[in-house]
């Protein structure tokens, strides 16, 4: 049975989501539609592109990915669909699928992307503020249902980009910065466990506050304790035991994270 994701800004409290799922099923009855998040920060592409980079590997081969971050809607920009692999994706063409692209480039996956010029594949009418009901849960509803891509739009040589911020290295170690904060008030930096492969982190500064406690997981210190650690995604991130470290520390996203390590390498 074919799969949908959906990932909006959109929140919970208006009718926006379910209208979007309401168009999916009208025209496939039989897809199962998965919410990865609805609380995408308001017309924040990167955090957008930050959550699918997380999610979208986790679901089965041919899952249609249905992305709206979309604070361009209305204007000039692009709606486009692609395949990277063998996953389909369905959104603006800001940059939102700018992590799945790069590991596809970097893997040397295919990737395929049409420009949405098909409106046959669109509801009979085009609002000027809501393309997630009027084109893109249409479009991914068809694709869910086996409508070969080529046949939603004319093809693109490329989409666009966002930079993804990286670290810097430093005579000490790593400037990193938070690029989440999520429900718990964890900090979670782009400073991945690659990047620190066999080297030991001495110190993580943050928010002031410098930790020495880099621990395996929540149970290897107390409550109220600030610890760093390496997430279930792969990222350094910062933490309180039981607590929200981004109220402790007023630490938010964007914000610098300094990361002390010792050179020598661990057997």
């Amino acid at each position: 049975m074919a799969v949908i994701s959906l990932l909006t800004d959109f929140g919970t409290r208006d009718g926006f989501v379910g209208i979007m799922k309401g168009v999916i099923w009208d025209i496939n009855p039989q897809v199962q539609v998965a919410d990865i998040s609805h609380e995408v920060n308001p017309q924040n592409i990167l955090h957008g592109a930050l959550i699918l980079g997380q999610s979208w590997k986790y679901f089965p081969n041919g899952s249609v990915h249905l992305v709206v971050v979309d604070p361009g809607v209305g204007t000039q920009r692009r709606a486009i669909a692609a395949k990277i692999g063998k996953h389909f994706f369905v959104c603006p063409d800001n940059g939102l699928i700018t992590i799945p692209l790069e590991q596809a480039i970097s893997s040397g996956d295919p990737f395929r992307a049409v420009l949405l010029d098909r409106s046959e594949f669109w509801l009979p009418r085009i609002s000027r503020s809501f393309h997630g009901r009027d084109i893109f849960a249409p479009t991914a509803a068809h694709l869910a249902t086996g409508v070969p891509i080529e046949q939603l739009g004319s093809p693109l040589d490329s989409i666009v980009k966002i930079l993804i911020p990286q670290p810097l290295p430093t005579a000490d170690g790593w400037r990193a910065q938070v690029m989440m904060v999520d429900h718990f008030g964890n900090l979670i930096t782009n400073l991945s466990e690659e990047w620190l492969e066999n080297q030991a982190v001495l110190a993580v500064t943050c928010g002031g506050m410098t930790i020495r406690h880099f621990v395996s997981t929540f149970g290897d210190a107390k409550p109220g304790e600030l610890i760093a650690m390496i997430d279930s995604s792969g990222w350094l991130s910062v933490s309180l035991v039981n607590g929200n470290a981004a109220k402790v520390l007023h630490v938010q996203e964007g914000d610098l994270v300094e990361v002390v390590i010792n050179r020598v390498q661990i057997p």
